[in-house]
């Protein structure tokens, strides 16, 4: 069963509106923890999104893999390293400006060219929907690859963070203490 129209509208504007708010904080957020957890609202706010759009699919694994991985991860690699805040003389104040004049420039290339861009109908993309069977039986047969992939890169960054957030600690242990005579 369908919702009715105007209960999709008011969830579309909602979802939407949720998701520009988590996505401007993520970027303005001078503590990095709190992006992250801003990143969580806007990666939930999408999953919401597909939701609406009846793809269920898409929804489950926005959720598991975006935010039970990804965001996970992102958590991690924050706590584990020193700064949680940005220093109070941080040149990125400055490049502000010109960073979001870029960002609308580019948001406006893509919102001109995706709208260039026929949108298909059904009958057109070419046959029935594909079955979460089929679906699942190509992930684990010909897609298995990728996942590998994915798998060792989280493992890397993983591995990197515990490098980059140790490595001050190890170089205070190994350093000689000073003599002041």
């Amino acid at each position: 069963m369908q919702p009715p129209i105007v209960l999709a509208q008011a969830g579309l504007w909602f979802l939407s509106a949720l998701v520009i708010a988590g996505a401007i904080l993520v970027v303005t957020l001078g503590n990095l923890f709190r992006a992250a957890l801003s990143l969580g609202v806007v990666l939930v706010g999408v999953a919401g999104l597909f939701l609406l759009v009846g793809a269920e699919f898409l929804a489950f694994v926005q959720i598991l893999i975006y935010v039970g991985a990804i965001l996970t991860l992102v958590v991690f690699a924050i706590m584990l390293t020193a700064r949680v805040h940005r220093p109070a003389g941080s040149t990125a104040a400055a490049s502000q400006w010109p960073a979001a004049v870029a960002s609308l420039a580019l948001f406006a290339l893509l919102a001109c060219v995706i709208a260039a861009i026929p949108v298909p109908t059904p009958t057109a993309v070419g046959g029935a929907p594909v079955s979460l069977q089929e679906l699942g039986r190509e992930l684990i047969t010909t897609l298995v690859l990728p996942f590998e992939v994915i798998s060792v890169v989280f493992v890397a960054s993983m591995v990197g963070a515990i490098a980059v957030a140790a490595s001050p600690r190890q170089r205070r242990a190994q350093a000689p203490p000073s003599s002041s005579a």
